[in-house]
């Protein structure tokens, strides 16, 4: 029988999930067939039925990132299907790129449009239908006008719809769909948060004339 290349064991091991030893043992037992090789697994219980599309995205990595200066943080959490691909540089690299991107769009408060509150859409479309400049278009014309700005205005709070910082050709979202054909795996940004230093503390206002001139006036 031919030797058992690394690379038919990690093309098995991302379409099954199962561990590098079983997918080598399964890819022995059935002479290098792929497919022979998942209905191996399958039936020792090793591997799913469904499709790695459809497996959970319930692998993947916390990853933080400080700005110079210590002055703005990120933590974002990523995920793909297999630790597999968690512990790949690309997806490392990946995980990275977003977390810099998150912190360098101050404006972005959710991952995608679907997750904005209807209460916050509905509020934009209320301020963009009292706009003087819509006064006296036709409702139609009106709705559609409408309907393009508040578009605008929630992809500005999205971090899939930014442009990647790195390559302002393409949008995060694209970024992510290229990693996700390289790798062989869904991948999902899950959740982040922003930590600008200072944010929320109420600064005291001085006055530093009015204070020198307190000071020499109690002399």
């Amino acid at each position: 029988m031919a030797e058992i290349s690394a690379q038919a064991v990690n093309e098995l091991r991302k379409k099954t999930g199962v561990g590098m030893m079983d997918c080598k043992k399964a890819l022995k037992a059935t002479e290098g067939d792929t497919e022979k090789a998942i209905e191996w697994l399958r039936q020792k219980g090793l591997a799913r039925a469904d499709s790695i599309g459809e497996r959970p995205v319930s692998e993947g990595l916390v990853d933080s990132y400080i700005h110079t200066g210590g002055r703005i943080g990120v933590l974002v959490e990523v995920n793909c299907q297999t630790d597999f691909v968690a512990r790949n540089e690309a997806f490392k690299a990946l995980v990275r790129d977003i977390a810099m991107q998150i912190a360098a769009c101050p404006n972005v408060e959710y991952i995608k449009i679907d997750d904005i509150p209807a209460e916050l859409v509905q509020k934009e479309k209320d301020l963009e239908l009292g706009r003087d400049d819509l006064a006296k278009k036709p409702d139609n014309i009106k709705e559609k006008i409408v309907q393009g700005r508040i578009e605008k205005r929630l992809k500005e709070l999205t971090l899939v719809d930014q442009p990647f910082i790195k390559d302002q050709s393409i949008t995060v979202d694209e970024l992510i769909k290229k990693n996700i054909a390289t790798l062989g795996e869904n991948i999902q940004v899950r959740r982040f948060v922003r930590f600008i230093l200072g944010e929320g503390i109420e600064k005291k206002e001085s006055n530093f004339a009015e204070e020198v001139a307190a000071q020499m006036g109690s002399k």
